[in-house]
Order: structure tokens, then sequence, then C-alpha cells
């Protein structure tokens, strides 16, 4: 899609709020909206390097966990219903 820019002019005995109405329908019709709330919340992904070191981070920490577990520093709890 390419960027669109609506315009509209009044016509001559045109009112106001017929106007805004016309103008409305124009930005509907070409979809600027949905693109651009579409686009809104993207993030760009993440560079190698730092999905590499979440990684590496993300096991040290299991690790940790998976030693304190098995030395008896941490006590699982059950999961049960509710």
């Amino acid at each position: 899609m390419s960027n669109v820019n609506v315009e509209v002019k009044k016509n001559a005995n045109e009112n106001a709020l017929s106007l805004v109405r016309r103008f409305q329908k124009r930005v509907q019709e070409s979809g600027i909206l949905p693109r651009v709330r579409g686009i809104r919340y993207n993030d760009r992904e993440l560079s190698p390097l730092k999905v590499k070191k979440a990684k590496l981070k993300k096991l040290a920490g299991k690790e940790k966990y998976e030693l304190a577990k098995r030395m008896g520093k941490i006590i699982e709890k059950k999961k049960g219903r509710r």
C-alpha cells in the first residue's frame, strides 16, 4: 500500500457536517486507519546477538534453579485444582 493523503474540498452549498462525513468516508475507503492501527505497537525484531544473550541468561537461570532444587533449597508446591 502506498501512502495516501485524503483531501476533500468544500462544495458551494455544502455545510461543515456533510464535509466532515464525506472526509470520514474517504478515510475509511482509503484503508489508512486499519493499517496505522495494525503497525501501532509493532516492534522491530531483536538482533541475533540480543537473542543469543537473552537465551544464555535464561539457560543460566534455569541451571541455577535446578541446582537449588537438587540441593533442597527450593520446595516445589503441588499443582492442584482450584
